[in-house]
């Protein structure tokens, strides 16, 4: 029998190499939902040091939740359409810019707008970028 904390450790290593994002730059956000395990993956911008959801999964424990969220970088992040999101912080004059993966505006805006309060930012425009 494995250490969970191992596999787990083992499944973020794998998500974070496929995604390039050091591990200093997500957070593994988990939730009890009816006794399911949801994982809200939280990608970290230092440039302008906000959060923003990257991708939600659930499953029946951490390590079910985390092998669903590697498949989802692996095989469906790609299929999904890439927009870019222009906003401003309400407390400040600098206009931002962020890329999201989703696979529509709605889902793009709630990545955006993830654990926030709604009123803390201004979005200015919404783009879905070209494929190539």
């Amino acid at each position: 029998m494995t250490d969970k904390n191992i596999e787990i450790s083992k499944v973020q290593g794998e998500i974070e190499k496929y995604i390039g994002i050091g591990q200093n730059s997500l957070i593994y956000n988990y939730g009890d939902n009816d006794g399911k395990t949801t994982l809200h993956l939280v990608t970290l911008n230092p440039r302008h040091n906000q959060s923003f959801l990257f991708h939600s999964e659930e499953g029946y424990d951490k390590i079910d939740a985390l092998k669903k969220m590697l498949t989802y970088v692996q095989n469906h992040k790609d299929k999904e359409s890439s927009y870019t999101i222009q906003w401003k912080k309400a407390t400040d004059d600098a206009l931002e810019t962020s890329y999201f993966s989703a696979k529509n505006v709605q889902s793009a805006l709630d990545k955006l707008m993830y654990d926030r309060d709604p009123n803390s930012i201004t979005v200015f425009s919404i783009i879905m970028n070209p494929t190539t």
